[in-house]
């Protein structure tokens, strides 16, 4: 009996892989020469050379005009991706905030605007004043000769399918947030009708700016929290989202650190985000703000270190569980955390040593880490963007005049 076998690519299907693989080549480099490309991929000099003028062509890679030598051989014409053309749009609405930002292929956020807005209104009202603030950006994106490939919703809650199933901290419920979004965008600016919208969970937007742009090295497998008026979680393994059954995966802000705690808004007691998050964090000091806070913090107000202290330890209860279950190489901490990192770190710190079975979790491992500069919800949806424009930039290829 003969063995089915796998069909073949065709010659187009071939070159266009090739041309992803060579975009991506550049992308990663950053800068880079032809030979290194070809070096690198293991195709011909010519044939990455063919590929790399058909990039050129379509505007996805630029020659810099100086030369590079790091090799036997002539110097060649240094190769980077382009910074007009194809673009990101990454768009994170929070409970106070909404973000913007347009970031291109280099990974050089071109245009970020931001509104501080309390969010916790009806879902088609906030989608719209999103959508205008996306407006603004693309318009100001369009001055540097930027245009939209998509754009990426970072999304409060629990999302999938291009919906926020629930976000207890917004109130919502079945908001079909990506039909809303787009519709009120594609009325502001008839041109990104149809543009292709994707959607997530802030905190995995969160995780994947730091998995992309990022200045912790190699780090593959970690957890990333993001405290903001609640706690997100995200977990990374291998360089890849875990999202679980569901894509719900993550919800640490839910952990119960104490059964008999306070009642939570998605309806449980004790969760973690009432003693670590952004409004209990500030509510227990006594504080107005955040910025408030980090200042009686500075200040040694026994309040302040006090509020701190309490919920270094609870993140530290709810950490530990998830460092014994998942064993990641670090702990990433984002939003608010960063700046509280000098008053949290201590108890959470002790907490990860003692209740940690490896013993790989000492205070002074390094394996607790403020996220990166730049690294926020938008950057990670505006990356989910770029990523398909690298897998297959043809798709995204701008249209020609027959």
């Amino acid at each position: 009996m003969n063995q089915p076998t796998e069909p073949k690519a065709d010659k187009s299907g071939v070159r266009r892989h090739n041309l992803s693989l060579v975009l991506r080549t550049v992308h990663e480099a950053g800068e880079t020469t032809r030979a290194a490309v070809a070096a690198r991929v293991g195709l011909t000099r010519p044939a990455v050379s063919s590929l790399v003028e058909q990039l050129l062509d379509l505007g996805f890679l630029v020659e810099s005009g100086k030369t590079f030598s790091g090799q036997a051989g002539r110097p060649g014409t240094v190769l980077k991706p382009a910074d007009t053309g194809s673009a990101g749009l990454g768009v994170e609405i929070n409970v106070d905030y909404v973000t913007v930002c347009v970031v291109d292929l280099t990974g050089t956020d071109r245009v970020r605007h931001t509104e501080r807005l309390d969010n916790r209104a009806a879902a088609p009202d906030v989608l719209t004043r999103a959508a205008r603030i996306a407006a603004q950006a693309l318009d100001a994106a369009a001055e540097l000769r930027l245009a939209p490939a998509g754009a990426g919703l970072a999304l409060p809650g629990l999302v999938s399918g291009g919906a926020v199933r629930q976000a207890p901290n917004l109130g919502w419920n079945e908001v079909d947030a990506e039909r809303l979004f787009g519709d009120a965008l594609a009325a502001l600016r008839p041109g990104t009708a149809g543009l292709p919208l994707t959607s997530d969970n802030e905190a995995n937007m969160a995780a994947l700016a730091e998995l992309r742009f990022g200045t912790h090295g190699d780090l593959r497998t970690f957890l990333h929290l993001t405290g903001e008026i609640g706690v997100g979680g995200a977990i990374v393994v291998h360089g890849e989202l875990l999202r679980g059954a569901h894509g719900f995966a993550g919800e640490i802000g839910h952990l119960v650190v104490d059964a008999d705690g306070p009642r939570c808004r998605c309806g449980s007691r004790g969760c973690l985000e009432q003693y670590a998050g952004q409004a209990a964090l500030v509510g227990a000091a006594g504080a107005t703000g955040v910025p408030d806070l980090v200042r009686r913090a500075e200040a040694a107000d026994p309040r302040a270190l006090a509020a701190l202290g309490d919920a270094g330890r609870m993140l530290g209860r709810a950490l530990s569980g998830a460092v014994n279950l998942l064993d990641p190489e670090a702990v990433v901490l984002g939003g608010i955390y960063p700046r509280l990192m000098p008053w949290l770190a201590p108890a959470l710190a002790d907490e990860l040593a003692d209740r940690v079975v490896s013993g790989l979790w000492t205070p002074d491992a390094g394996r607790l880490r403020p996220a990166s500069a730049a690294t926020d919800a938008s950057r990670g949806a505006a990356a989910l963007v770029l990523h398909d424009v690298l897998a297959d930039p043809l798709a995204y290829a701008p249209a020609t005049d027959d």
